[in-house]
């Protein structure tokens, strides 16, 4: 049975998050898995409620977050990637099934993000061992 993933991807900060979702689907591919829906959401803030309804349909046995929240001059991204996190925990939950977290950030500059492309690739990694583990 093949692992069916769905992502849902920020376009905030696009340049880097395109990469992330890149390494994903090629890390997803090498794993066996394959990535059946994707849903494209402004920024990380804006994900639970893709999640929520990628996980209503079915349709996929797990969901990968994608997104890159850079610091800026006040406390924003620390508080937009607590929320989002804390939202996509609370969906798993619910739904009873693994919604990774693929979100760099907070507190970096962009040439951090840059270097941190490969979180895409761990939450890949994490959903499919956890679908694996749950079977």
């Amino acid at each position: 049975m093949s692992i069916k993933l769905g992502f849902v991807v920020s376009e905030f900060n696009r340049d880097i998050t395109y990469m992330m979702e890149v390494e994903g689907k090629e890390h997803a591919s090498f794993l066996g898995a394959e990535v059946t829906e994707v849903f494209y959401v402004p920024g990380a803030y804006d994900m639970p409620l893709a999640v929520k309804r990628m996980l209503k349909t079915k349709k996929v046995d797990a969901v990968i977050t994608i997104g890159c929240v850079i610091e800026g001059a006040t406390q924003h991204d620390e508080i937009v990637v607590q929320h989002a996190a804390r939202k996509i925990i609370d969906l798993s939950l619910e739904y009873d099934k693994p919604v990774t977290l693929g979100i760099s950030g907070p507190g970096m500059t962009r040439m951090e993000a840059t270097e941190r492309i490969d979180y895409a690739k761990r939450a890949v990694e994490s959903a499919v061992k956890m679908i694996q583990r749950l079977q």
